[in-house]
This record gives structure tokens, sequence and C-alpha cells, in this order.
């Protein structure tokens, strides 16, 4: 099988379905980009590890990590291996040095672990083929934003429902909002918040 390595692009709230994201995946040597819609849990778990944002309690692919690395075992690579009837279907490569496992998974929770190993994720060319979107075919505004990843990953979330916008709160009041946000275990508001922290950094 013919492996294509992809890089993550984009993670924005989906345009087709209320509540859901759109991920889109790059081919490494190529301009196709691969969409995927993927539900809120698993954006929110892709995008804290790329925002590098530490929970307060372990998520459910952190916990995934810390009982495969109990047993010695690494996440050598994710690999989305097929669509049918436009559902994706992917597996987990791990091993223990000694033997290799294939796990089936959804690719959004494949993504998710591949994040916390630093295992790169790889697709087929038949996939790309009958999901991949060739930025040659899109219009000039689509190419540029979906031409190279983002020197800064954010993820767009428009639920932040306070009366004060993030651009007029002090450095304080943001932390202070930072705070509540981990508290609550809401992510998503806080990878938006620490970016406009960072920005007047």
């Amino acid at each position: 099988m013919d492996k294509i390595k992809l890089q993550i692009l984009d993670l924005s709230p989906s345009q087709i379905q209320a509540g859901s994201f759109t991920l889109i995946l790059a081919e490494e040597n190529g301009d196709r980009r691969l969409p995927i819609i993927i539900g809120m849990f698993e954006a929110q778990a892709i995008a804290i590890e790329l925002e590098k944002i530490k929970p307060t309690r372990p998520l459910t692919h952190d916990l995934f990590k810390s009982f495969a690395k109990s047993f010695d075992f690494e996440v050598e690579e994710v690999i989305i291996s097929d669509i049918i009837e436009g559902v994706f279907f992917s597996k987990i490569i791990c091993t223990d040095g000694i033997r290799q496992k294939n796990i089936d998974s959804r690719p959004s929770d494949a993504i998710a672990i591949a994040l916390r190993f630093k295992a790169s994720i790889f697709t087929t060319n038949q996939v790309l083929d009958e999901a991949g979107i060739s930025t040659s075919d899109m219009n000039s505004g689509d190419e540029e934003s979906l031409s190279k990843p983002k020197d800064n990953f954010t993820v767009k979330v428009e639920n932040d429902k306070s009366s004060k916008s993030l651009n007029e709160m002090s450095i304080d009041e943001l932390k202070k909002k930072l705070n509540i946000a981990l508290k609550n275990e809401d992510y998503e508001n806080a990878a938006k918040i620490r970016d406009e922290i960072d920005r007047r950094n």
C-alpha cells in the first residue's frame, strides 16, 4: 500500500453540520487537501494538543496514551485507510518493539492520539482520489487559505457569550477568564483566550 503523509492545516466550525468541525489535512508533497467532518469533542481533543493546553484532568486520548505507555506500547503511525459511502476508516499502528498491532479507529480519534505520540498521519492515493480536493480546482481565495499550514494554529470558535469581547479585556481579566475556562474544561474557549494573550505579548 502506497502511503501518503498528511499534515494538519486547519480546524474550524463546519458550515455544513451544526455542532461539527471541519478538519483539513494536506498532502505533504502535493496539492490535495482532505477535509473530514468531526465531532466537537474530538475537535477539542485535537485543538488542545495543538495549542499545548494542559487539561486539569486526563482526557480520553491522554488516558489512551498513559495506558499504552504503561504496557510499553508506542503509536508508530496512523493511517486513514479507506472511505466507504462517505465514511472514513482509519487504523492506529502500535508496537512494543516486538509485536505490531493495528487498531481500528475513527480518523478523528486516531489523529488526536497521533498528536499525543508525535506519530505521523498517512492516507492512501485511493482515499485522496475519492475524497481529496486539489487546490488547482479551487478559486484563488480558497487556494490561499488551504495552501500551507498556519504559523499559529487556532481553532475558530464563536461560542463566547460574554458581554465583553476578548480584545476589550485587560491581561488580568483574560488570565482570570483562562483559569475559569481551564477549570471548567472548556478547552475551546481556553485556546481562544490564550491566543489573545499571546497576541499581546
